[in-house]
């Protein structure tokens, strides 16, 4: 989520799934919504499939990842859940690559050029979902009365969630893991995102987050009498930034946090580095008794980016770190522009820093920052009324057979649904869950709490399942 560090890609984790996949490309439509525009051209949209445990004649459903801001090669490394019940279930397994991610570019090497990312949307991708997950199970499969069940985490969490809101015709239920969808409505407090990665800190050691705000103030000090190559010195970084360098040192550093913070697994990790186990508690013995303070926040923001066995002798900032909308970070590569695009049309999140609430120095982004910088990068003018109206905002008690599972230890928890809604939309909260902890396969070092998670969110599956079958029973009826 941010999003990325949703949006940084998801690499392999040390519960890597051996469960083999067939990938396979469909052709997709360009353009779902306008006749004219593009016609009937299509695109090749890849997708993985899994069938070895499918048992239609036993009420076998279809577990349908909604691909999210990266390769879907990555999604299906990074979550075991589903493999560890789809055998339980006799389920067919799907991930789908959203459009413009990975290998899924409608426009191929130019999918980013002279406008071509302008179908870019989320209702485009949903579309794409639709039309695939129908074709698979009606066409390919001939899977009529399987009920298909949507999974998600962070960004896939909220089209998780969306796909039940839109095609409740043809998804029985969803799990939207670490799904911040109050995030899109003005009544949701974008400042508590950097509040809730503070609070990580604080929660591991409050000398932690203490010390963090006094590095600070102690490297802005140097900065402000001259002493910026100092500054770089102690912070490993590659060349002395100028005065203009400021601020991205600012970002680089924020980006770091917000990792750790998300990765605070009970284990090892490959996320975007190799991460001890409980990442934020090890940075945090670093900086709680330590007597050169800015030094020992470089040694905090190495664990991300050069993790536990790194050889990087340096750090470069302009290379590491890249602005862009989202002040979480939209990481590196093709992957990046296009989250970067969907931070600027549908996607807002203004998070800001103050320097009190959070430990971060004050870095203000709000809706002309947003606004001014979308239109110069991508021409794009953003519409938050559009997305609110479009997504439901907070007032989502129309939709039905949705869990939210959110992580006490995740960030992105603070919009998300954090309390039952009705008896079809269940909240579930994991105390010491990091970000879409349980969407993870199962590991000897998880907390109780997030199995018991787990065995709700396959109490909720199975429920579903039967009811998606008497409806379709009574059907046959008519």
């Amino acid at each position: 989520m941010a999003l990325t560090v949703l949006c940084m890609i998801l690499l392999l984790n040390c519960v890597t799934s051996d469960v083999p996949y067939k990938e396979l490309y469909y052709d997709q439509i360009v353009d779902h919504f306008n006749y004219i525009s593009y016609g009937q051209q299509r695109f090749k949209q890849r997708y993985l499939i899994q069938d070895k445990w499918f048992d239609p004649a036993s009420k076998g459903p279809i577990f349908f990842y909604t691909g999210n801001e990266g390769p879907i090669t990555s999604f299906w490394n990074a979550t075991g859940f589903i493999f560890d019940i789809a055998p339980q279930f006799n389920a067919l397994v799907v991930f789908i690559e959203h459009r413009y991610y990975g290998k899924s570019l409608p426009f191929g090497a130019d999918s980013f050029k002279d406008k071509n990312y302008g179908l870019l949307t989320i209702e485009q991708a949903m579309a794409d979902f639709a039309v695939l997950i129908t074709d698979i199970k009606h066409n390919q499969y001939k899977a009529n009365k399987s009920p298909i069940i949507t999974f998600g985490g962070s960004y896939g969490g909220m089209l998780s969630a969306y796909m039940r809101f839109k095609y409740s015709n043809i998804i029985a239920g969803a799990i939207a893991a670490s799904a911040p969808i109050y995030m899109l409505s003005p009544k949701c407090d974008p400042t508590q995102y950097f509040v809730r990665v503070t609070e990580d800190f604080k929660q591991s050691n409050p000398q932690c987050s203490a010390n963090v705000r006094k590095a600070f103030t102690v490297m802005e000090n140097m900065v402000q009498s001259g002493q910026a190559e100092k500054v770089s010195e102690k912070l490993h970084l590659c060349e002395t930034f100028n005065s203009t360098g400021y601020n991205q040192v600012i970002g680089w550093i924020r980006n770091a946090f917000v990792s750790l913070a998300m990765f605070d697994y009970p284990y090892p990790t490959n996320f975007m580095g190799q991460f001890p186990a409980f990442p934020v508690d090890v940075s945090c013995s670093y900086i709680v008794n330590s007597t050169d303070l800015v030094s020992s926040l470089g040694q905090m923001v190495a664990l991300f980016y050069n993790g536990t066995n790194g050889s990087k002798k340096c750090f470069d900032i302009w290379t590491e770190y890249v602005a862009c909308a989202d002040p979480s970070g939209c990481g590196l590569g093709p992957d990046s522009h296009a989250w970067d695009i969907q931070a600027c049309s549908e996607v807002p999140m203004y998070f800001s820093t103050d320097g009190v609430e959070d430990m971060f120095p004050p870095m203000k982004y709000d809706a002309a920052m947003r606004r001014k910088y979308c239109q110069k990068k991508w021409g794009i003018t953003p519409r938050d009324g559009w997305v609110n109206t479009l997504f439901w905002g907070i007032d989502i008690l129309g939709a039905s057979n949705i869990l939210f599972s959110n992580g006490g230890k995740d960030p992105w928890a603070f919009a998300g649904v954090l309390h039952n809604l009705s008896d079809n939309l269940t909240s579930v909260i994991i105390p010491d869950g990091a970000h879409h902890l349980d969407l993870r396969g199962a590991n000897p070092r998880d907390p109780p709490d997030v199995f018991k998670a787990r065995e709700l969110e396959k109490y909720y599956i199975r429920l579903w399942i039967n009811t998606a079958y008497n409806k379709e029973n009574q059907n046959s009826k008519i």
